[in-house]
């Protein structure tokens, strides 16, 4: 986990995005796409959208990650 080490308004900010990024998973395809790059660098990497959807399938599929309804 890399956070920022900025001082002010801007680290604050900074530090800030960081967080909502890291709890909101926003930052799981770029941890994905930097660890595919670094074992296999002629590797085809699936897009955001793709990702997203195996991401959302793998957690629904899986029944101790909680319950949806819908």
């Amino acid at each position: 986990m890399n956070v920022p080490r900025r001082t002010g308004v801007r680290g604050a900010l900074a530090r800030a995005r960081f967080f909502v990024r890291e709890f909101s998973g926003e930052a799981a395809y770029d941890r994905y796409v930097a660890h595919a790059r670094s074992h296999d660098p002629d590797a085809e990497v699936v897009s955001r959208r793709a990702f997203e959807r195996a991401r959302t399938d793998a957690r629904e599929a899986d029944p101790r990650e909680g319950f949806r309804c819908c």
